[in-house]
């Protein structure tokens, strides 16, 4: 049925409404970033510059090591990605074509994960991290969010959208387990995998606190931490610097959500169309 042109225009300009409501805090800081210390701060306030001024980026370039800052976090957030991937596949799979006895009852108190707090469990993390002498090091970064619940959670139900006759048809053809999961299987789940490589990756980005315990020395500092000290720094009052700093932060996310936002959306529908 073909709707009237002036419900289509209204449904346009609710959807435009609408975004700009959820975008706009990006918006203003992308503009406030590039404004003077005293434009940003004028009433009523401009959105928009009347002279953009790069000034500020290099400015924050200069206060703080960011180049090694991003580094930390890209090392950081890609390691736990690649972890996060390995131990979701092995252990999805196990759940959804290997047998064994409980196998339900496990999955469930694997899911219970989910519902632990990250609070409950940061203080026993901290300590194995201190007894093994990790503290400010990469390792204690990274090895506590090498495996998660969601990811096994995601790629399971993924798995399970397969046609048994497919797993039964490479098991008569002499396939191993292994070579199903490399050769057939994970070829045909790249959405799945591109949806939880996007949302690890970022979850990593954007950790703050664990961060900000376990590493003490600049050099070893991720960016979050790094734009936090922001305020530390002489300009530290000025808005429009902070804005510069949490920009330089929010380029590599802006980028992977604007390049990979068609996976993470087949990622997340595509086990819920397969029929």
């Amino acid at each position: 049925m073909r709707q009237h042109p002036v419900a289509v225009a209204a449904t346009y300009a609710l959807l435009a409404a609408l975004s700009f409501v959820l975008l706009f805090p990006l918006l203003y800081a992308i503009s406030g970033s590039l404004m003077t210390a005293r434009e940003i701060s004028t009433y009523p306030p401009a959105f928009l510059p009347s002279q953009p001024r790069l000034n500020n980026f290099t400015d924050v370039l200069s206060a703080l090591p960011i180049p090694r800052q991003y580094l930390n976090s890209m090392i950081v957030a890609a390691s736990v990605m690649v972890g996060q991937l390995v131990t979701s596949i092995l252990s999805a799979y196990a759940f959804a074509f290997l047998r064994m006895p409980l196998r339900n009852l496990i999955f469930a108190i694997f899911l219970a994960t989910m519902m632990v707090p990250w609070e409950a469990v940061i203080i026993p993390n901290y300590l194995t991290m201190a007894q093994y002498h990790l503290i400010n090091s990469y390792p204690a970064l990274i090895l506590p969010f090498l495996a998660a619940g969601f990811g096994t959670f995601l790629l399971r139900q993924f798995f399970l959208s397969f046609p048994k006759d497919l797993y039964e048809a490479a098991v008569l053809d002499g396939s191993g387990h292994l070579r199903f999961l490399w050769s057939i299987l994970l070829p045909l789940s790249r959405p799945a995998l591109a949806a939880l490589a996007i949302w690890s990756f970022l979850s990593a980005w954007n950790q703050f606190l664990w961060p900000l315990l376990v590493i003490n020395r600049d050099e070893m500092q991720t960016l979050q931490i790094g734009i936090s000290r922001l305020q530390d720094v002489e300009a530290g009052t000025a808005p429009n610097f902070i804005l510069a700093g949490t920009v330089l932060a929010l380029v590599p996310t802006l980028l992977l959500i604007y390049f990979g936002q068609r996976h993470i959306v087949r990622g997340l529908t595509a086990g819920a169309l397969r029929g």
